[in-house]
């Protein structure tokens, strides 16, 4: 009798101890869902649950709810854990570090490009990144690969290839020309320096490209990488400074010959080599050109005298450092109106707008900048445009009335849109791709 009583009594700890650990799941996963639904809503308001490029997806019926991927994304809130499950939340925030890929135990998450219902245009290259016009090459971001290790692998293959097929007797002032400054360019150019080839980097901005237009503190790399002269980088969680810093460094040591703020206007093919236009009109000729360059395109300028004074930007990079300065923000997109708000916290902003009211912003940003303007935390001047940028000072012009009006100016950001590349691409002759979420790394 006492030996039933004893199992009985080990048999009901057993089932409490059961049950309290299923509620506890249970509890722990309903808060979990909870969180990613709001996380859901909010990023669906404010338009950045769509995916943009590069996303990942979770094949739920594969997913075993180990939330690995959730810990390893080093952006946070691109992945949540709903019902149990992997789910996407922010898509349109990632940049394709593939760590949840790597890190799903069971291969249940592919990285894509693009969706069913909207594609991406990415140029055809083949197995050698070679485009269909034989001599011009694409590698990095541009090709549809954002992730910084794999950037960096793609133009060192694509050199690798460039070497093997250049002319021993050529007219060109260079055997190849590499245009953008950022993991791809600068990994094409070090191997080109490896086989001794006579290269050039151009970059329309500053070296670093797309990098370069990072917050100081973002985590932009997550995996250690191969860099020729250098040997394996192992970082782990890199931010911008680090990785520009290195750059900076082998840039120096090696002499690789870099020209910053050089936008191509045209490559024509010429004999036996190309001919490449730059905008201040100067000439290069090259056997051999790899385009580096990213998505975002070039930022369109206004064309008005004081343009190129050093106190006008076209991205805005670390709000929280600017303060007590007299700003003057152009445009009347979401950008512009998102980085009015952002520097109207610690400065005195004037948003100036085109148009005569915001027409294509989301409805968040509608109604911040509205009561902004209400509670006169930043002044907005619709049909205006900048006319003239001084040292001290800016000169708007209004449409309708034609008046004019100063303004005492410290910094100048504009946010007019930018000219994308696929144009510039599509203009040289290079055929291009729609891909509808299609895999660009599998686990």
């Amino acid at each position: 009798m006492e030996v039933l009583v004893e199992k009985s009594i080990t048999y009901g700890l057993v089932a409490i101890f059961v049950v309290v650990v299923v509620y506890i799941y249970i509890r722990k996963m309903r808060r979990e869902t909870k969180d990613a639904e709001e996380k859901i809503a909010f990023a669906q308001e404010h338009g950045f649950y769509e995916p943009v490029t590069l996303h990942p997806v979770v094949d739920v019926n594969s997913c075993i709810k180990s939330g690995a991927c959730v810990k390893a994304c080093p952006e946070k809130d691109i992945l949540g854990i709903r019902h149990g499950k992997a789910t996407v939340i922010n898509a349109s925030r990632c940049i394709g570090h593939g760590a949840c890929v790597r890190a799903c135990p069971v291969q249940a998450i592919t990285l894509c490009i693009g969706t069913e219902k909207r594609g991406v245009d990415i140029p055809e290259v083949d197995e050698n990144f070679e485009t269909n016009i034989p001599g011009i090459y694409i590698a990095g971001e541009m090709g549809g690969m954002g992730l910084i290790k794999n950037a960096v692998e793609q133009g060192k293959q694509a050199m690798n290839h460039i070497g093997k097929k250049l002319q021993k007797s050529s007219n060109a002032q260079y055997d190849v020309v590499i245009v953008g400054a950022g993991p791809a360019g600068i990994s094409a150019s070090l191997a080109a320096k490896k086989m001794r080839l006579k290269a050039l980097l151009l970059e329309q901005d500053t070296l670093g490209g797309t990098v370069a237009s990072f917050p100081r503190s973002k985590i932009i790399m997550t995996s250690p990488m191969e860099i020729p002269l250098y040997g394996k980088v192992r970082f782990y969680e890199t931010n911008k400074s680090e990785l520009l810093q290195l750059w900076n460094q082998l840039i120096v040591k090696h002499e690789i010959q870099l020209k910053e703020n050089m936008k191509v206007e045209s490559i024509v093919p010429s004999a036996d080599y190309y001919e490449m236009e730059m905008a201040s009109g100067e000439r290069i000729t090259t056997q051999k050109v790899l385009l580096a360059i990213g998505r975002r395109g070039t930022p369109r300028k206004l064309d008005v005298p004081g343009e190129k004074l050093e106190k006008v930007f076209y991205r805005l990079l670390e709000p929280e450092e600017i303060r007590d300065k007299k700003i003057l923000i152009v445009g009347g997109g979401d950008s512009a109106v998102e980085s009015a708000l952002l520097l109207a916290v610690k400065n005195h902003v004037t948003l100036s707008y085109r148009g005569e009211s915001f027409s294509r912003i989301k409805t968040q940003n509608h109604k911040k900048i509205n009561e902004s303007i209400a509670n006169k935390k930043l002044d907005v001047l619709f049909d205006s445009h900048v006319v003239l940028i001084a040292e001290d000072a800016v000169l708007l012009k209004f449409g309708v009335s034609g008046g004019e009006l100063k303004l005492e100016n410290d910094l100048v950001y504009v946010f007019a849109g930018g000219e994308l590349p696929i144009q510039f691409l599509t203009k040289i002759g290079i055929k291009f791709s729609r891909k509808f979420g299609e895999a660009i790394l599998k686990g």
